[in-house]
């Protein structure tokens, strides 16, 4: 180990409390503190800077040589739902129904899961978990083939990555609602057969007839909503639209997947329409509605940084300079992997837009404080500032390095393993004789 760590451990202050001393300090939404103190008290940050005293019968952690970083947000996976994805029983996230808005990830999640460990390691201490897979097709620009899935999915939640149950694990319950919005889709697939075409008559009468279900779906939400607020002698509650109101409210953005100009184009006009919240998921090629997305706030879960370009025509870089384009124009974005194996590499993947013109100031806001802030929970967590949880790592280098190692992680302020899966096994097969 290249930087040594010292533990002064004190029986008097709960597992939860720490002083961390000779760091230097990235707050995220502050300039940088060499040689800086934390001080962590009952699993919050209450002091932060160069001067700070440690108290007496506190745990003291000297950093001298290390960075401190607040905890990454991976803000679209299905960790906690599904372990191993070609294994029906460890899934689950294929609930049946056209309009499925009061299924709710945050109550399935298992806290054992293998993910959450292998995650944690380098460097996320939450994620956004997604009630169901998001699923592209060809050349629709975003969407699956009619009638293949649920159009209302459920209600995603962020989670912290350290609990013993799902309600220890929730930061925001409903973090948003998943929408698989209707595209016009030529072609169709399935296994052993492959890809079948779909003549242009029969897409587009498949995509009107998914918008008008879906559009009647949002009026009968809002009939209700009002039937609700009158409170007649005879109202009969369901669950099905009860689930909706935050979204009618404003409370809970709707989550729309849209690769593609004319989806998002699509997504904007459905949010102002019926007057809600919107988030945009895998955005890829935005065209002419890049400014357009700007001047509405709306914002942008990016697609990986490192797919290949979706059209032969495309720039080599498109997916790389996509993130450094969205901030040029103002539009605030976070990063995602979208999936739960390679969800560690969140931090790769910003650094691979930085390479290709993202400021790294942005880059980490982006991992963090935006991303926080894009769902709700940036009054608890995203930076290290005095009065949040204590959130956060301490690492030997920049972690956007690959060759940066994560030395310590604090999540509540609890001093959490970084032991998991992949390091029992690099350690068991190192000792093999």
């Amino acid at each position: 180990m290249k930087h040594s760590i010292w533990l002064v451990a004190a029986l008097t202050y709960a597992q939860d409390s720490y002083f961390i001393k000779n760091a230097t300090i990235h707050p995220v939404t502050g300039p940088e503190i060499v040689n800086g103190s934390l001080l962590i008290e009952n699993g919050k940050i209450t002091g932060i800077g160069t001067k700070l005293v440690a108290p007496k019968n506190i745990k003291v952690i000297d950093a001298k040589g290390l960075h401190a970083w607040p905890g990454m947000m991976n803000c679209a996976t299905q960790i906690g739902l599904s372990e191993v994805s070609s294994v029906r029983e460890t899934n689950d996230t294929n609930e049946i129904g056209d309009f499925i808005p009061q299924v709710r990830a945050v109550v399935a999640i298992n806290p054992e899961t293998e993910h959450i460990p292998v995650a944690r390691s380098n460097g996320l201490t939450a994620v956004l978990t997604l009630p169901a897979t998001i699923a592209f097709g060809g050349g629709g620009g975003g969407g699956a083939a009619a009638g293949s899935q649920s159009i209302v999915r459920g209600q995603a939640a962020v989670i912290r990555l350290d609990g013993w149950t799902w309600e220890d694990l929730a930061m925001s319950q409903n973090a948003g609602m998943l929408v698989r919005f209707p595209v016009i889709q030529m072609a169709s697939f399935s296994f052993p057969a492959g890809r079948t075409e779909i003549p242009f008559a029969e897409a587009k009468r498949r995509y009107d007839g998914e918008m008008r279900k879906i559009d009647e779906f949002f009026e009968k939400a809002r009939r209700y909503q009002q039937a609700k607020k009158a409170a007649t002698p005879n109202f009969l509650a369901d669950v099905q639209l009860d689930a909706m109101l935050p979204v009618l409210e404003g409370k809970s953005p709707l989550l729309i997947p849209a690769q593609r100009e004319r989806t998002i184009r699509e997504a904007i006009d459905f949010a102002e329409k019926h007057k809600v919240k919107l988030v945009l998921f895998d955005v890829r090629k935005p065209g002419a509605q890049l400014a357009r997305i700007a001047e509405k706030k709306i914002p942008v879960v990016v697609g990986q940084p490192t797919d290949l370009p979706m059209d032969d025509d495309d720039d080599y870089d498109a997916a790389y300079s996509l993130p450094a384009t969205l901030h040029k124009a103002g539009v605030k974005f976070a990063f995602a992997t979208y999936d739960n194996q390679f969800a560690r590499n969140l931090p790769f993947e910003a650094s691979y837009a930085v390479a290709y013109g993202l400021p790294m100031e942005a880059a980490w806001k982006a991992l963090t404080i935006d991303a926080a802030e894009i769902f709700g929970i940036a009054d608890q967590t995203g930076s290290l500032e005095k009065g949040k949880s204590a959130d956060l790592f301490l690492s030997d280098g920049d972690p956007l390095e690959m060759r940066t190692q994560v030395r310590m992680m604090f999540i509540r302020g609890k001093n959490v393993s970084l032991e998991n899966r992949q390091t029992q096994l690099y350690k068991k097969y190192l000792a093999r004789p």
